[in-house]
């Protein structure tokens, strides 16, 4: 006890030690626990009244100042640091059985022999199979430090035998670009899914391979990117605006203004430039786009986003634990801060996107207000722009609610669509690498067709789903092209699952008819 009453006590005095009127609370605070220790009539889990209290204090502030547990921080900051040690798979639970979507591409199961298609029964001798294993189950059991062994037992289809491998862990790359491919003969498309560490290095390999291929115009995806490093979207902003441009400021309270500006010659400078942003677009992604638009440099395509102007500092505590700690406002290049209101408290806050959908925000670009005061000019054209909740795109695109029915909605956010796709190629996988060796061959001549759309609604009756006719006539074409996506997905990678589902984004559509018409693309930025 006393030394979670020790640690406490540095810990805030490490933080606050400028502001002397703290000190009697911090006082109040550890006798409080130490009454606790002593008289309090039960056993107490000091560690545990502790963590508590923090989380209780921190509900108080801002929304994004939060505590971390220690047992939660390696798994929260492994996707900005790019990497995590383990053995290298993409996988899925089909039938209460881990199987293997695909090995990465260089990676430790690949090196051993590990297949697509193939079922990890056993990890260190006991049995994962048929036992309700989850996500979680899996991490704990293949994770591990690199150089580190594991003996994993594998059923392959064709083979009667158990399959016995010992894979060394390894570093396993996370990425953040999902796709860069060739719309037509000039136009690229970038998917870009996080800022991290490795963001900037993945974007300029993959600008420089579309560049390489004579691309002149460019649609970057930040739909549902929600953020990451400050620095990373600095850097991205700077490849496509000159020279000493602001691109963003930051000022807290504590912390004086400092102005991020563009420092050399960026790779996109030039080219038409169409930003995708929806309302998962969040933090990095937003200042990427504040940027973008306040200068003039590219059409922001799509929904109102997130709206987090906030900046986070992230600080480890004595035992392994962190916390992340908002240190500033940040602003546009036209001193917007696009931060929604919090006042309501952090979970007024979190519903605010059901809010937003309800108010019809999400569908009908009139139902979105702005006070007068929030108003902007953006820097070339003196286009009205504006803050205080989220960035507004130029070219609204309502959310598809007509295609995207109930009945679409349950067979995907229960697994069966996903499920029924990994069956059917498990099954089946030779035939379709013999029949379709390329992702051309695949784009040209695979059919989803009536047929197999009726085996997935038997499929779903027979999960609890009631077929409606109405809506699945409804969600028919989507549904077709989702079909088409996921066998791409898994018999080839993510940039083919792009390539088709993006048939189905009215922004994406937008986006490559704007792209192609440099008349109309001119009379947005210059009214």
């Amino acid at each position: 006890m006393q030394k979670i009453i020790s640690t406490l006590s540095i810990l805030l005095l490490l933080s606050i030690a400028s502001v002397g009127q703290i000190q009697p609370q911090i006082k109040k605070f550890t006798r409080m626990l130490d009454l606790l220790d002593k008289y309090y009539v039960d056993s107490i889990d000091a560690e545990k009244l502790v963590e508590t209290a923090i989380t209780a204090m921190l509900k108080d502030l801002d929304p994004h100042t939060v505590y971390i547990t220690k047992d939660e921080v390696k798994s929260l900051n492994e996707p900005l640091q790019g990497s995590f040690d383990g053995i290298g798979i993409q996988f899925n639970i089909l039938f209460d059985t881990l199987m293997v979507i695909t090995p990465i591409s260089g990676g430790p199961s690949e090196k051993v022999g590990i297949r697509s298609g193939d079922r990890i029964i056993s990890v260190e001798g006991e049995n994962i199979a048929g036992i309700g294993i989850t996500t979680k189950d899996v991490r704990k059991k293949l994770l591990g430090k690199k150089g580190s062994v594991v003996k994993v037992g594998v059923k392959r289809r064709g083979i009667d035998e158990i399959l016995e491998f010992s894979i060394t862990r390894d570093k396993i790359p996370i990425y953040s670009v999902d796709a860069a491919y060739m719309i037509d003969r000039r136009d690229g498309y970038i998917k870009l899914n996080k800022f991290s560490k490795t963001t900037m290095d993945e974007f300029r390999k993959a600008l420089a391979g579309l560049q390489e291929k004579g691309m002149k115009n460019l649609i970057l995806d930040l739909e549902g990117n929600g953020g990451g490093y400050l620095n990373m979207a600095v850097e991205l902003a700077d490849e496509f605006l000159t020279d000493k441009k602001l691109i963003v400021y930051t000022e807290g309270s504590k912390s004086k203004k400092d102005n991020k500006l563009a420092t050399k010659k960026g790779d996109f400078e030039k080219g038409r430039l169409c930003l995708l942003i929806n309302e998962g677009t969040a933090s990095a992604s937003e200042i990427v786009s504040g940027a973008i638009q306040d200068w003039d440099r590219g059409v922001l395509i799509g929904r109102l986003s997130y709206g987090k102007g906030l900046v986070q500092r992230q600080y480890y505590l004595p035992d392994g634990s962190a916390t992340r700690v908002t240190i500033a406002h940040y602003y546009t290049p036209t001193g917007r801060s696009i931060q929604r209101p919090y006042n309501k408290g952090v979970d007024e806050y979190r519903n605010d996107l059901r809010e937003r959908m309800s108010r019809g925000e999400l569908t009908n670009q009139d139902s979105i207000h702005f006070a007068d005061s929030l108003k902007y000019e953006t820097l070339v054209s003196k286009r009205i722009v504006y803050g205080g909740g989220g960035i507004m795109p130029d070219i609204f695109v309502p959310l598809d609610t007509i295609s995207y029915t109930d009945y679409y909605r349950d067979i995907i956010i229960k697994g069966v669509l996903s499920n029924f796709v990994l069956d059917k190629i498990d099954k089946n996988r030779e035939l379709f690498k013999t029949k379709y060796p390329t992702f051309e061959s695949f784009d040209s001549n695979f059919i989803v067709d009536s047929t197999l759309i009726n085996e997935l609604v038997k499929k779903a009756s027979s999960e609890g789903i009631e077929e409606n006719t109405e809506e699945l006539n409804l969600a028919y074409d989507r549904l077709k092209i989702h079909i088409k996506a996921l066998f791409a997905r898994d018999l080839y990678s993510n940039q083919e699952y792009f390539i088709i589902i993006n048939r189905l984004d009215p922004a994406f559509k937008t986006a490559y008819e704007l792209i192609r018409n440099k008349k109309k693309y001119n009379s947005i930025l210059n009214p």
